[in-house]
């Protein structure tokens, strides 16, 4: 939910009802204009719902509006639903994918993304109604989401913004100026080692599942169809794994 008030949003009228009529037989660019200004506010109430601090309002406005003549093209009068029944779900999808697509710096998986959305617009709606900010159980419970989905979505929020090496400030001086050159394949050649080596404490199936999820980066879900077992078996086994590498990892 959003920190911003949501604006009013009026309900159909019959007027707008026989001008989405006449839109659906002709097709008139002017009347699919009148259209786009009659539920503008609609697109408001839309864009109030995913409301950030970081986001200027008025982009998401936008993006909401982009829905909103979408919706307008592809709605049908005959259908029986109300307009606005039809259209707000667009326009929200729009808004979904703005901030899947375009708002991170560093993309994780798109499920990933949609959880880190999810719980944070939950993780608002909690703090609103409490005053003080949700354990992760109870965003857990709220979001319907296990706990260790709430904490890797809370890791993935933090790809929402970066530090840039080079700033534009002269003043300041780049992060670049502090970073050393190594040869990568040194590193590269470390890593399959290291791996190798914890990886020997593992069985086979759960080999293959850590290769799928930090390799291949598939989801908990895609992993689960590929190997054969349901998203809650692979949760279980990643973290069985993780323990077991971690073990292995701290011993001298």
């Amino acid at each position: 939910m959003s920190d911003v008030q949501a604006p009013s949003y009026r309900v159909e009228s019959r007027a707008d009802d026989r001008l989405l009529r006449r839109f659906a037989t002709t097709r008139d660019p002017r009347l699919k204009r009148e259209l786009v200004e009659r539920f503008l506010p609609l697109a408001r109430f839309a864009a109030a719902r995913f409301a950030r601090g970081a986001e200027p309002f008025d982009d998401l406005v936008q993006v909401a509006s982009v829905g909103l003549l979408k919706a307008i093209e592809r709605y049908d009068p005959d259908y029986g639903a109300a307009f606005s029944s039809y259209a707000l779900p667009t326009m929200l999808g729009e808004l979904r994918r703005h901030f899947r697509d375009r708002s991170w710096a560093v993309r994780p998986p798109r499920t990933l993304q949609e959880h880190a959305l999810r719980i944070e617009q939950v993780g608002r709606r909690l703090q609103r109604q409490a005053g003080i900010a949700p354990t992760v159980p109870e965003v857990a419970r709220a979001s319907e989401l296990t706990e260790e989905e709430v904490l890797e979505a809370l890791q993935a929020l933090d790809g929402r913004r970066t530090t840039s090496l080079s700033p534009t400030d002269d003043e300041k001086p780049g992060l670049h100026r502090t970073l050393g050159r190594l040869e990568a394949g040194f590193g590269d050649v470390e890593q399959r080692s290291t791996i190798t080596h914890l990886g020997a404490t593992l069985t086979r199936r759960e080999r293959e599942v850590i290769h799928l999820r930090f390799v291949q980066d598939l989801t908990q879900a895609e992993i689960g169809t590929v190997v054969g077992v349901s998203q809650m078996q692979v949760s279980r086994i990643l973290r069985i794994a993780l323990a077991k590498m971690r073990a292995a990892a701290e011993k001298p």
